[in-house]
């Protein structure tokens, strides 16, 4: 099975790259972030198109999160569970169960907070929701069924992981509570795919749009996360760069896709 996760920076906006990815690349599940629409408004009809299922959970003009799926989707679950009751409007988690050919596997399409500016409330908040995270993604080992949590998270996790690491230490993606945050949930037993793989630093998933591409001053902040049993179904997984450099109007990240034998 091939699933995939795809920050797309606005569904609508790049909707004839997102088909021409699709229809080349042709993943069993993506889950995108950043679909900034409310539901009745995501364009499920070309996707369903090319044969995939959509479960939405949007929000108009900002977040949204979804995921596509050309196998049975089930248990849709929208937001994280709430914190010492306090309600999240953001639409920021999707959570689902897909059918595989030898079992289920529990997905879940992930826009963690930017958090800029730091200091502030708004990384207050970031690393709040990244704890959020981490004890939802504690329960669901209790299951132990295979577990893909993917999506941003906002996160460098190293210095190998940017091109230019100085120049992000005054930004809430690379502060130590926020490397901590990630540090976190993978100790909990996830594991990072795309790192149990490819080692060495230089991969990106993230250029902005004032010339990083050109100059690759990327970063990698688009994150797959195994469950134990999921990571034991590991083949391949990458980025697919080349989406960056292909369309006219391209979003600011790109493909990171995994391949698990379920």
């Amino acid at each position: 099975m091939k699933i995939a996760t795809w920050n797309v920076n606005s569904i609508k906006a790049r909707m004839e790259p997102a088909l021409a990815w699709l229809k080349d690349a042709n993943p069993d599940v993506v889950c995108l972030q950043e679909i900034k629409t409310v539901d009745e408004g995501f364009p499920r009809e070309a996707f369903e198109a090319l044969g995939y299922n959509c479960a939405v959970h949007g929000q108009k003009t900002y977040n949204g999160v979804a995921i596509l799926s050309k196998r049975p989707i089930e248990d849709v679950t929208p937001r994280l569970p709430a914190a010492d009751d306090v309600l999240d409007d953001h639409a920021r988690y999707l959570e689902a169960m897909v059918k595989g050919d030898k079992g289920m596997v529990r997905i879940a399409s992930i826009y963690a907070p930017n958090g800029n500016p730091w200091p502030g409330p708004k990384f207050d908040y970031k690393l709040a929701w990244l704890e959020r995270l981490r004890i939802h993604a504690k329960r669901l080992l209790a299951s132990e069924e295979p577990v893909v949590l993917m999506g941003d998270y906002n996160i460098i996790p190293e210095d190998k992981d940017a091109a230019k690491p100085k120049a992000w230490l005054k930004d809430a993606l690379f502060q130590p509570e926020s490397k901590a945050a990630l540090r976190r949930i993978e100790n909990l037993g996830y594991t990072d795919a795309f790192r149990a793989l490819h080692p060495e630093g230089g991969h990106y998933t993230f250029w902005d749009y004032f010339g990083s591409w050109e100059r690759n001053n990327g970063i990698r902040i688009d994150h797959i996360l195994l469950s134990p049993q999921a990571t034991d179904r590991l083949k391949k997984c990458g980025i697919d760069r080349e989406v960056r450099g292909a369309a006219e109007k391209p979003s600011d990240h790109v493909p990171v896709w995994v391949e698990l034998a379920i």
